[in-house]
């Protein structure tokens, strides 16, 4: 790959595809390099970035499969409702977690083909700058170096895991690992009673997992409102969540 575009955009998330597609509706040349594959089964970027393949939008997908298991399993009932035993199956929840996320990012692919954005897999790196503009390799897929004159970097931001203690997600697991549970914990600790951990516990929970909330912090969701965080630790202890403040 040797070619020059007006604009190039390094990272393919929520900053990264708009600005590309943007760019390209006011008549830019434009590329859009993306080189982490995510939960990719084939292992190839994916377009969208960490809300989209990993973040909130699978944890919506599993929070409203989470809600539907809790009514059917607790509240019908309330309406005269009658049913009988109610199992999870984890493996077709996580499927439809998938299915959506890849329509979501099939999307962004489409788009990018509708606005004529050019989407290199692999990772950009400035490599020189010359009188046409930036130097930039690309290592991976589509392995090469092509010139931009403007260089947008949209590269996002990593968690930080805990010092000393190996994420492996099967025994340690991150905000990913959490997505993707082969099977339903039996206990499940959550260190943080951030928007994250709260979300992904509240999910397991429902859907019968023993959950505790470890949150350093003295206060409950500290960054929200005062009178929004109370209200949302009675609705999580009364979900059943186990949360421990200042520990």
């Amino acid at each position: 790959m040797s070619q020059v575009f007006d604009v190039l955009v390094i990272g393919a998330g929520p900053g990264g595809y708009i600005a590309a597609i943007r760019a390209a509706q006011l008549g830019f040349k434009v590329a859009c390099a993306e080189s982490n594959p995510y939960a990719d089964p084939k292992g190839e970027p994916r377009l969208g970035g960490t809300c989209l393949n990993v973040g909130c939008i699978p944890s919506k997908a599993l929070l409203a499969s989470s809600e539907e298991f809790e009514k059917i399993g607790h509240h019908v009932a309330d309406h005269g409702i009658q049913v009988g035993s109610v199992k999870i199956d984890i493996q077709k929840m996580l499927a439809r977690k998938d299915e959506i996320v890849n329509k979501m990012t099939g999307g962004i692919s489409f788009l990018f083909r509708k606005n004529k954005v050019t989407s290199i897999k692999g990772h950009a790196s400035f490599a020189g700058k010359t009188t046409e503009g930036y130097q930039i390799k690309i290592t991976g897929k589509d392995a090469g170096t092509i010139t931009a004159k403007n260089v947008i970097i949209a590269t996002g931001s990593k968690a930080r895991h805990l010092p000393n203690i190996p994420v492996d997600n099967v025994l340690v697991c991150d905000n990913e690992g959490a997505l993707k549970f082969d099977s339903l914990p039996k206990r499940l600790g959550v260190i943080g009673a951030g928007v994250i951990g709260l979300e992904l516990g509240s999910v397991w929970r429902r859907v019968g997992s023993q959950v505790t909330v470890l949150e350093a912090l003295p206060s409950f969701l500290g960054a929200c409102d005062e009178g929004i965080a109370k209200e949302a630790k009675k609705i999580f202890t009364k979900q059943g969540l186990d949360i421990h403040m200042g520990v």
